[in-house]
């Protein structure tokens, strides 16, 4: 089986690192680990010399700056012709490697696999299915590297504007289909993104959103994204009560 290079983006994300790794290793056939760390203060950096260990094909790297400039960097770092960004703060499916094989078809240059949000207090199949809708609306209006196969041709002298601390990856999906690359939707492909306790509050929601609306007008397709910007505020405004937490504590 082929082997790809993963670029892994971290700082202070021991919360689900051991367990994000371990999904890493068992489901994608790795020749090596970027990581790009930007200082982490808690106990990533142990996490991550501990898998090295055990599999001793981790490069640690340590950056300040925005997710752009990290990225921009973890591409410089590939070697291996196809490579996966895949974030801190996610569990990839079994067998995802085996699955995105169906995808690869002639002229794709990336291939995404869905992001659902754990969401700790929401059992709802219809939130659910909402919330499936809303994660493919997204990625085809502003992209998304939560899982993400990608050419590394089709990123060839790729600088990410440094000061996208967001929607740097609608900047590298844009880049690929500049380059006449198909940019696909993995047709079995899925993580499971488990955001930080601490995100869970009233403030971040709102910066949040704010930041993406900004984003998403320069950056997304205008027309579409201001149709559909209202579903995605409803979505974040949603989360907030339905998980029970009121201004960054629960009830």
């Amino acid at each position: 089986m082929q082997q790809v290079d993963v670029v892994l983006l971290t700082k202070n994300s021991e919360h689900l690192l051991a367990k994000c790794l371990t999904s890493i290793y068992q489901n994608i056939p790795i020749k090596n680990l970027i990581v790009i760390d930007g200082y982490s203060t808690d106990r990533t950096l142990e996490v991550l010399k501990k898998f090295n260990r055990k599999y001793c094909n981790i490069q640690i790297y340590q950056m300040s700056g925005s997710r752009a400039k990290a990225r921009t960097e973890g591409i410089r770092k590939v070697t291996t012709d196809w490579f996966m960004f895949v974030d801190s703060d996610v569990l990839l499916c079994k067998d995802w490697f085996k699955k995105v094989q169906a995808d690869l078809a002639n002229g794709v240059g990336a291939v995404w696999g869905l992001n659902v949000d754990v969401l700790p207090n929401i059992k709802s199949k219809r939130f659910l299915k909402f919330q499936t809708m809303v994660a493919r609306h997204c990625f085809h209006l502003r992209g998304g590297m939560h899982d993400t196969l990608i050419l590394r041709k089709a990123v060839e002298g790729i600088k990410i504007p440094e000061q996208l601390h967001a929607y740097e990856d609608a900047y590298i999906i844009r880049w690929i289909e500049n380059h006449n690359y198909k940019v696909v939707v993995g047709s079995e492909l899925y993580c499971l993104h488990h955001k930080p306790p601490e995100n869970w509050n009233l403030k971040n929601g709102i910066a949040q959103a704010i930041v993406e609306l900004k984003c998403g007008l320069v950056y997304s397709h205008i027309f579409r994204y201001i149709v559909f910007y209202p579903v995605f505020f409803l979505y974040w405004s949603l989360q907030l009560p339905l998980n029970g937490y009121r201004n960054g504590s629960t009830r």
